[in-house]
């Protein structure tokens, strides 16, 4: 019987050029796949991700294990539970997030503008489906 994982979700924004093709790159990496995905923009988000941290558009936000990671500190473990060389990006959880912070904020403010804003959320194909919830 496969292991099974415990429900981790990235949600992206799902009309910003970067977060897609995060997204992307998640989708061809994740190994197992563990990771399933929702548009920050949909009723998956709505429902699991506290009002608080709704509020705002412009993080990337991953729960795991129940708990729920926004910044850099979501991207930091989203990348280290692709596994993987990727793994080794959870070393940078060793510096503060009051230091990793302001440069994530500084891509997020400045994202449309380098990697665009698509007029609707992003559609999975058919293969990646069932790692979408809406």
């Amino acid at each position: 019987m496969p292991e099974q994982h415990p429900l981790r979700i990235v949600y992206f924004d799902g009309v910003c050029g970067l977060c897609n093709r995060f997204v992307d790159l998640l989708l061809t990496k994740d190994r197992d796949p563990a990771l399933r995905f929702a548009p920050l923009q949909g009723a998956t988000a709505q429902q699991r991700i506290p009002a608080h941290t709704m509020g705002v558009l412009d993080t990337v936000v991953y729960e795991r294990d129940g708990r729920i990671h926004t910044k850099s500190g979501a991207a930091i473990r989203i990348l280290r539970d692709i596994g993987g060389i990727w793994k080794l990006a959870g070393v940078l959880l060793i510096v503060p997030a009051l230091l990793r912070d302001p440069i994530y904020a500084w891509v997020a403010r400045n994202r449309y503008e380098w990697f665009g804003r698509k007029e609707s959320c992003r559609m999975p194909t058919p293969e990646e489906r069932a790692r979408f919830l809406l």
